[in-house]
């Protein structure tokens, strides 16, 4: 057998060797950490082994060996005077080390590096030493010479055909241009870097972290059609990397924000467990402080309230920020000054623009919950502004929302019910039902406004079929209180929609029969008769047949 046992698996170390370095090539990361580490262990590995080992730790999430393992191969590497290479290994350490926030042991190896290169004529691998610049201008908010930083990355990677290097490059041009608020030429960069990571052009620590990267910035635009198109790119990428874990838990995350959008709420949530277990098991704990952060978002539009303040204290502990949700969950318990406490921070302090959009809206709501137009008022401006800056549908559908309600609690009902439609328009063409169905209860609370009770009891009855199916209990309750109110005491206890359900009831028909007469669920017709019972004391459909003909509903 050749030495082999008789499953095949490597017993000596040339047979490891071969097949951490085979595995390697397939890109089969958990069994190239394990054949090569088997292999060091009996004899150290050459230097480029090592690097291959090292890699290999990293994409499995094992940080911490990978970078132990990387420093070893640097130190092989200027032992054999083969400099560029153990540069190449003091960059690497240096940068991951910087993202993951050890900004001093990163300071150490980048100097490193820098030094080591002085007197060497151009090379690419001092386009690569920028890139750290690059990042910590563009996080420190001068993205303007962040810019120029990532520029300067990309010529070396073109000038040395390095696509890595021009691939990091493009991306961080991307980012900075973004924040410079050019979004379109900033989002063409980003769509460059990406051609080369779909292409398979680029090593798999590249693509992973731009393929993130470039996620991340699509959602912080708001632009949900490349953000959802580039999520569903990882997830496939993450596919044809048999054990791969570094990036799963981020493909994830992403998703479930999109399925929370799209209204498939159990999925949204199954995802997002998914990404607190994958990314609790890696370095990286703010982002697992982010997946419980959506986990919390869900419960929180589901009103399971203490299942929403428990992912949120988890979230915080994880370094994640809680905010503005945990600002709206005081608002749904009631608690509106805590409310108001609790946004003013975030208000202040918000620069992203993802965050500070969602921290404005949020911060609209609770103020007009506070019954402070004029603070709601600047704040919504103020939105509006950055809507009318980004040009992405899904912020303008945000903005016009909060801006349609600051209108209609300041009694400017035909304006806010133009702004409104507007808003409605743009979620039904994105497919997010929950926040089509928050404008509703605004469109519904405007048309009573202006006594047009039908259409008002029209939108309502939909956005109480939509809360129904997300489970969206809170919002459901809310909304079915202002349908109480869309009526004069005075006038039929019934609305409009109770009394056609009334009328069929009366008729025999059954609750299936009733929903498809009037294309509504079934929970619906019998939330409707639920209502009607209470309404109108009654305690069975005989009762409520024998109302029907005594008070002439026919």
């Amino acid at each position: 057998m050749n030495g082999k046992t008789a499953t095949n698996e490597p017993t000596t170390r040339r047979e490891m060797l071969e097949s951490g370095r085979q595995a390697y090539c397939r890109q089969e990361w958990s069994r190239a950490y394990s054949d090569l580490l088997a292999a060091d262990e009996k004899e150290p590995l050459d230097p480029a082994d090592l690097e291959c080992l090292a890699k290999s730790a990293y994409i499995l999430g094992n940080d911490a060996e990978g970078a132990e393992i990387l420093a070893r191969a640097h130190k092989r590497f200027l032992e054999q005077e083969e400099t560029l290479s153990a540069v190449r290994c003091a960059f690497w350490l240096g940068f991951t080390l910087l993202l993951r926030g050890e900004s001093a042991q990163a300071g150490g190896w980048l100097s490193r590096a820098a030094r080591l290169l002085e007197g060497h004529e151009d090379c690419v691998e001092k386009g690569y030493l920028l890139l750290p610049d690059g990042y910590r201008h563009v996080h420190g908010g001068d993205a303007a010479t962040g810019y120029e930083l990532f520029r300067k990355v990309t010529e070396a990677g073109t000038r040395f055909n390095d696509r890595d290097l021009t691939t990091f490059g493009l991306n961080g041009q991307g980012r900075a241009l973004i924040l410079l608020g050019e979004i379109e030429r900033g989002v063409a960069c980003l769509d460059e870097a990406m051609v080369a990571v779909t292409s398979g052009e680029v090593s798999p620590l590249t693509a992973g972290g731009v393929y993130c990267s470039v996620i991340e910035a699509c959602s912080d635009i708001f632009d949900l059609r490349r953000a959802q198109e580039w999520t569903t790119a990882l997830d496939r990428w993450c596919s044809t990397q048999s054990d791969q874990l570094l990036y799963r838990g981020h493909c994830m995350l992403r998703r479930a924000e999109i399925l929370q959008l799209h209204g498939t709420w159990t999925e949204a949530m199954d995802e997002a467990m998914l990404a607190t277990e994958r990314l609790s098991d890696s370095p990286q704990q703010r982002a697992a402080g982010a997946a419980f952060y959506r986990m919390a978002e869900l419960h929180r539009v589901r009103g399971e309230f203490e299942k929403a303040e428990a992912a949120y204290k988890q979230a915080n502990q994880l370094g994640a920020n809680v905010q503005p949700g945990l600002a709206q969950l005081r608002l749904m318990e009631g608690q509106i000054d805590a409310a108001s406490a609790a946004i003013r921070g975030p208000v202040r302090e918000a620069k992203e623009i993802r965050y500070r959009a969602n921290v404005l809206a949020a911060c609209v709501e609770i103020m007009l919950a506070a019954k402070d137009i004029e603070a709601a008022r600047r704040v919504s401006a103020e939105l509006v502004r950055m809507a009318e800056d980004i040009k992405a549908p899904l912020l303008n559908a945000i903005a016009d929302r909060a801006h349609g309600a600051v209108l209609l609690a300041a009694g400017d009902v035909d304006d806010a019910l133009t702004v409104l439609r507007q808003a409605f328009n743009v979620f039904r063409e994105v497919d997010a039902p929950y926040d089509e169905a928050l404008v509703r209860v605004l469109l519904a609370e405007a048309c009573q406004k202006q006594q047009d009770c039908d259409t008002a009891e029209l939108a309502m009855d939909v956005a109480c079929g939509t809360f129904e199916r997300l489970g969206a209990v809170w919002d459901l309750a809310r909304a079915e209180g202002l349908i109480r109110d869309l009526k004069p005491a005075s006038e039929d206890p019934l609305t409009k929609r109770e009394a056609e359900v009334l009328k069929l009831v009366a008729t025999g028909k059954t609750n299936r029969d009733i929903a498809n007469e009037l294309f509504i669920s079934e929970k619906t017709v019998a939330r409707h008769l639920s209502n009607i019972f209470v309404k109108l004391d009654l305690t069975s459909r005989a009762a409520a047949t024998a109302y029907a003909y005594q008070n002439d509903l026919f």
